[in-house]
């Protein structure tokens, strides 16, 4: 894809996220297929029928066991509706975590396109290192753009 749909699948990555309830982290996804369709999207938040209530948001130790990551988000609702996304391109807001990663490779995407610059906390970089190089040695491409 060109530069130009790189930067327009990454902003309308930027506003899915927006959508997140979650008051530290917003995360948006955007999976395209080769003729530059939306097959899918997602942002980080509660599965469907769990109350995102500001108790549960701004708890962590309580947060983290209910949130679907938006990479989660995008392929689950693909998958349940019927959409294939092997051989896809993900956009991402930040660098997937392992567990998204390993997601993705299972899910067929080829390629994960996040934003360049994008400032990483402290607290996610080792994860996001173990992430680039699962996504490698699966033979998916990720990049900055």
């Amino acid at each position: 894809m060109s530069e130009k749909w790189d930067l327009r699948f990454l902003a309308l990555a930027t506003q899915i996220a927006s959508w997140s309830k979650d008051p530290s982290t917003q995360v948006g996804c955007v999976v395209v297929g080769e003729d530059r369709e939306i097959r899918s999207t997602g942002f980080n938040g509660f599965p469907r029928g769990i109350e995102d209530r500001a108790d549960r948001l701004a708890d962590r130790a309580l947060k983290y066991p209910l949130i679907c990551h938006a990479e989660e988000n995008a392929i689950m609702h693909a998958a349940r509706v019927g959409v294939s996304l092997k051989g896809c391109v993900a956009f991402v807001t930040w660098p997937p975590c392992s567990r998204c990663a390993r997601s993705m490779i299972q899910a067929g995407v080829r390629e994960v396109v996040y934003p360049a610059g994008c400032e990483i906390p402290e607290r996610w970089e080792e994860d996001f290192s173990i992430s680039v190089e699962m996504l490698k040695e699966a033979g998916l491409t990720i990049r900055a753009a």
